[in-house]
């Protein structure tokens, strides 16, 4: 049995933690019992006992036929008691209401989990059709604007070795062409993600520095079709500015409860 500080993992835990985790990570792509417990090697008699459960409670729906399973309701509402609760979350939203209406494009809110990054706000275009970067959503880090902002501020002893996933023809696929990147980020001040994570879509992220290392950032994203050089110019002006606003604006680690 595995230990996280020093105290042992409760196994039934870990396996209900797993099981919300990797229908989360289906979307709408519902799950079968058998499919269920192979992927989690656990005895089917005992992913069924554990899915009932979680359906009781809502963690977990069924089809009509009892044969389907996905994510329940009480996964979106504990998420959005996640966001409802975060300061920072709390801080950052008006901030990109402010980016949206001066720039017209999207407007993100990141934040570094492990190797990927979860968006945590979304202000949407009316401009161009909506993005895959709906609240909640994670992609790898090293594939768009907001995460390679964030892995910037980190030492590139932190980076896994690849290959890496690619998602478009431009993603990164090797740790030596990622830190490269990084490197100009540094030097930059600011990221920039040409069409690595969505095909036709160019994103600018900065990271916030209220905790160190970053762990938010926000990103514009804009399609190329719709940038030109005086577009940019002012795409980095206007986040710049609302990255000292938040930064200036956001509770500090000492001020508000300090999680980890």
């Amino acid at each position: 049995m595995s230990e996280t500080g020093g105290v042992r993992e409760v196994k039934s835990a870990a396996r209900t933690v797993e099981l919300l985790e990797l229908l989360a990570a289906r979307g709408d792509r519902p799950a079968r019992l058998q499919e269920l417990a192979d992927e989690l090697d656990v005895p089917r008699s005992s992913m069924y006992a554990l899915l009932q459960t979680l359906i009781s409670r809502g963690w977990v729906r069924t089809d009509v036929t009892g044969s389907l399973y996905g994510i329940g309701i009480h996964a979106l509402l504990t998420g959005t008691s996640y966001l409802d609760s975060d300061p920072r979350v709390r801080v950052v939203r008006p901030y990109l209401d402010e980016a949206s209406e001066a720039l017209g494009e999207t407007i993100h809110l990141g934040r570094l989990d492990g190797r990927d990054v979860a968006y945590l706000a979304t202000r949407e275009s009316h401009e161009y059709l909506r993005t895959i970067s709906r609240v909640g959503r994670r992609l790898p880090a090293h594939v768009g604007a907001l995460g390679k902002a964030l892995l910037a501020e980190h030492p590139d002893a932190d980076l896994p070795e690849g290959p890496y996933e690619a998602l478009t023809p431009n993603s990164h696929t090797t740790r030596e062409s990622l830190a490269a990147d990084l490197a100009e980020i540094r030097a930059r001040g600011y990221s920039i993600d040409h069409e690595e994570g969505v095909p036709g879509i160019i994103g600018f992220g900065f990271a916030l520095r209220y905790d160190d290392p970053a762990q938010d950032a926000i990103s514009c994203s804009v399609p190329v079709t719709r940038l030109t050089p005086a577009h940019e110019e002012r795409i980095v002006a206007v986040m710049r500015e609302i990255r000292t606003k938040i930064e200036t604006t956001a509770p500090a680690a000492g001020g508000a409860v300090s999680w980890r």
